[in-house]
């Protein structure tokens, strides 16, 4: 075989190779590309619910669903008491409620943010999962202290009650900006959901409110200061009367 001819099929070969290589690239579909991107984009400016559901269904779940497998697979949360299934579906239901929150003028990508979406929903649950799970070895301990009277008289759960209705009532007076008043209500929010997160930290209290409310951490700590002051105010006055007094006037 002449030099000539060997070149020439080295370069046949070499084109089928670029050929496959082509072939298999186009078989390979990335399942969260700029498709889902334009869908979710459609999706947030959309006002026809019944729109919203279709490009939900059809072009925008497949992907948010193999999301929240993969990073559920990726990262081993393991402090779940329930299934894979269900956790993967409440990551996506997670991911679907903050999806008005997405903003692709900012220049991130849907899938960055998703990313971060998913996972620190997971973080959240996996840590609270785990400390509850270490507080288990403490019961006995608990129950000797509560039989010894040990625990603070006070009622927690009429406190607890009276005040979610006595900041509901006087957030508006306090907060003027609509970004304190997100925040003010997002962390309501929480409050009524304490016996699902007391266990949670300050990081991942702080992120949670993040995510529901897209602000910056400087804004959240300026409200939780205002809370936090307040609060003390309205334990004592718990403390001294066994009531929370709820007229906008005696907040300041």
């Amino acid at each position: 075989m002449s030099k000539k001819q060997n070149k020439s099929n080295d370069k046949i070969k070499n084109v089928e190779k670029e050929i496959k290589q082509i072939v298999k690239k186009k078989k390979r579909k990335v399942y969260f590309g700029q498709e889902v991107q334009d869908a979710i984009i459609e999706y947030n400016s959309s006002e026809s619910n019944s729109k919203k559901n279709i490009i939900y269904r059809d072009r925008i779940h497949k992907a948010l669903d193999k999301l929240a497998e993969n990073i559920i697979n990726t990262f081993k949360f393991t402090y779940f008491d329930y299934g894979f299934q269900d956790i993967k579906n409440e990551t996506v239901a997670f991911m679907v409620m903050n999806m008005h929150k997405y903003d692709h003028t900012k220049g991130s990508k849907a899938f960055s943010y998703f990313s971060v979406v998913a996972k620190n929903y997971l973080i959240l649950h996996n840590n609270n999962n785990y400390k509850k799970l270490k507080s288990h070895d403490n019961i006995d301990v608990l129950d000797t202290r509560k039989k010894n009277n040990e625990y603070d008289k006070i009622d927690m759960k009429n406190f607890t009650e009276e005040m979610i209705a006595y900041f509901e009532i006087n957030i508006p007076s306090i907060f003027k900006k609509q970004r304190d008043l997100n925040i003010a209500y997002s962390i309501m929010d929480l409050i009524k959901k304490v016996d699902d997160i007391e266990n949670f930290n300050k990081k991942s209290l702080y992120i949670l409110i993040r995510e529901m409310t897209d602000v910056n951490t400087s804004h959240i700590t300026k409200v939780v200061n205002i809370f936090k002051n307040k609060y003390k105010t309205i334990l004592s006055e718990f403390e001294k009367t066994g009531t929370i007094g709820k007229d906008k006037s005696n907040f300041f």
